[in-house]
C-alpha cells in the first residue's frame, strides 16, 4: 500500500468571545484537515492546528508523502523533521499560553498531524478501529469534563450573530453556564477556565459552584496567570474545593514550590509540555498531574509513552484540549481508550464550537453522560463531508485571521490591554 494522495486543507469555524490570561478568542478559530489517500482508496483522515506557521510545515511535508507506505512512521517522522529544519519556524506571541504554537513543538506538531492520518489509513485498511492499533480497547467510554469560562455575550463589532450562551462574569452566570453543560452533555467534574478577573473573584465561583453541585469534582485552570504568592494565598482560599490546581502560577520551580507549601495535587499543560520538562519536573515534583495532547506530544503513540512514564513515576494522567472538531476529539477518545492510567475526565472545548460547523459527516458527535463514545467502526469512525470542508474553507479564506492572537483581540476592547505574566 501506498500513498497517492495527500491534501491539507485549513478551515476556520466560529469561536465565541471567551476569556483567558491573554485575553480574549478571536471571532474563529483556525484548524487544518488533513487527508491522506492511498492506492487501494482508503483515506486516512487527521485534523491540527491552522495557524500559518504550522499550516507552511503541513504544506511543505504533503507532497514528500506520495508513495510512502502508511505503515511507515519511522520514515514519516525522518521526513517532517528535515522538513521543520529546513523551514526553522518561529514561536508565535502567545506561545506559553497555547504551547503547541512554540516553535519547540513543530516536529511533534507536524508529525502528529499526519501520524494521526496513516494511523486511520492503516486501521480503514485493516477494517479495524485505531484504538487496535494502540493496544486494544480499555474503555470504550471516554468521560470528559464541563469546561466553563467567563466570556461576553458577543465579540466586538459582531462579526455573526451571538452565540446563544450568553455573558458569564457573575458567579451566578458561571453556575447557569455549568448547569446547561452538566444538563445538556450529562458531565460529571467541572474544569474553570481562570486567570482572566480578579482571582478573589474566580475563587469565589468556584466557591457557587460547589454549593450548586455538591459532590461534583472542581478544576480551576489560571493558566500561569497567579503569582507564586496569589496561588498560595487562592489555595488557602481553596482549602478541600479542588480536585486538581491547574497551572496557578508559571514555571516548573514555581509549581514545585507551591506543592511544596500547599501540598495540592498541580495539573498543567503549560509547564511539562515535551519529555525534556516532564524529567526535570519529576526530579522537582513540580507536578503530580500532566495533561496529555497527542497534538503536541508527538502523536497518539507518544501520548501512550507519556501515560507509561506518568505511570512509572506515580504521576496522574488527563488530556487538554484547545478549540477543535470531532476529528480531534476522534483522535483522543481513542488514543485514552487505550491509556490505562486515565485517571481524571478529559478537557475539550467541544460544546463550544456550533453545530452547523462540523467537518464530519453527520454533524457533531454526542457526548453522553459526559462520555464520547467509540465504536468498532474501521479507523476513527468518522467520515469528512467535503461540503462542510468547502464551508469551513471559504470561511477561512475569508476571514482574515492566520494566525490565533487574543493579546491583540483583547486590545480593540481594551487600548490598554498588555501582556503581564503573572498579571495577578
Amino acid at each position: 500500500m501506498k500513498v497517492v494522495r495527500v491534501t491539507v486543507t485549513p478551515i476556520a469555524f466560529r469561536d465565541p468571545p471567551l476569556l483567558n490570561a491573554s485575553g480574549i478568542h478571536e471571532p474563529y478559530a483556525l484548524r487544518s484537515i488533513i487527508e491522506v489517500e492511498s492506492d487501494t482508496g482508503y483515506i486516512g483522515l487527521g485534523e491540527s492546528y491552522g495557524d500559518a506557521p504550522a499550516l507552511a510545515i503541513q504544506q511543505a511535508v504533503q507532497q514528500q508523502l506520495i508513495g510512502l507506505d502508511p505503515f511507515n512512521l519511522n520514515q514519516l517522522r525522518a521526513i517532517v523533521q528535515a522538513t521543520v529544519a529546513a523551514h526553522r519556524p518561529a514561536s508565535l506571541a502567545g506561545a506559553e499560553l497555547a504551547p503547541g504554537s512554540h516553535a519547540s513543538k513543530a516536529v511533534s506538531n507536524a508529525y502528529s498531524a499526519f501520524e494521526v492520518a496513516f494511523l486511520d489509513l492503516q486501521a480503514r485498511s485493516l477494517n479495524v478501529p485505531v484504538v487496535d492499533l494502540l493496544g486494544g480497547a480499555i474503555r470504550d467510554r471516554i468521560p470528559f469534563s464541563a469546561y466553563l469560562f467567563f466570556k461576553y455575550a458577543r465579540h466586538i463589532d459582531s462579526p455573526y450573530e451571538p452565540d446563544d450562551w450568553g455573558e458569564a462574569i457573575s458567579e451566578a452566570q458561571i453556575v447557569a453556564q455549568a448547569r446547561r453543560m452538566i444538563e445538556t452533555y450529562g458531565f460529571k467534574s467541572i474544569k474553570l477556565k481562570a486567570g482572566a478577573l480578579e482571582p478573589g473573584h474566580e475563587v469565589s465561583c468556584i466557591k457557587a459552584l460547589k454549593k450548586a453541585f455538591p459532590g461534583v469534582p472542581l478544576r480551576i485552570d489560571p493558566n500561569g496567570n497567579w503569582s507564586l504568592e496569589t496561588a498560595i494565598h487562592m489555595a488557602e482560599l481553596l482549602a478541600d474545593d479542588l480536585q486538581y490546581y491547574e497551572d496557578p502560577t508559571p514555571g516548573l520551580e514555581g509549581m514545585a514550590e507551591l506543592h511544596k507549601r500547599t501540598g495540592l495535587p498541580l495539573a498543567t499543560n503549560m509547564v511539562v509540555t515535551d519529555f525534556d520538562e516532564l524529567r526535570r519536573s519529576i526530579r522537582q515534583n513540580s507536578v503530580q498531574i500532566v495533561l496529555a495532547d497527542h497534538h503536541y506530544w508527538g502523536g497518539l503513540r507518544d501520548t501512550q509513552v507519556l501515560a507509561k512514564m506518568c505511570e512509572t513515576f506515580g504521576l496522574g494522567v488527563s488530556m487538554h484540549s484547545n478549540s477543535h472538531l470531532g476529528i480531534s476529539l476522534m483522535a483522543m477518545a481513542h488514543v485514552a481508550a487505550a491509556v490505562p492510567n486515565l485517571d481524571y475526565a478529559c478537557d475539550t472545548h467541544y460544546p463550544w464550537q456550533e453545530p452547523d460547523e462540523e467537518v464530519i459527516k453527520g454533524g457533531k458527535l454526542p457526548i453522553v453522560d459526559g462520555c464520547v463514545q467509540i465504536t468498532r467502526a474501521p479507523g476513527l469512525g468518522v467520515e469528512l463531508d467535503h461540503d462542510q470542508l468547502g464551508k469551513l474553507h471559504d470561511q477561512y479564506l475569508s476571514c482574515g485571521i492566520r494566525q490565533r492572537d487574543d493579546v491583540k483581540q483583547m486590545q480593540r476592547y481594551r487600548p490598554d490591554w498588555k501582556v503581564v505574566k503573572p498579571r495577578f
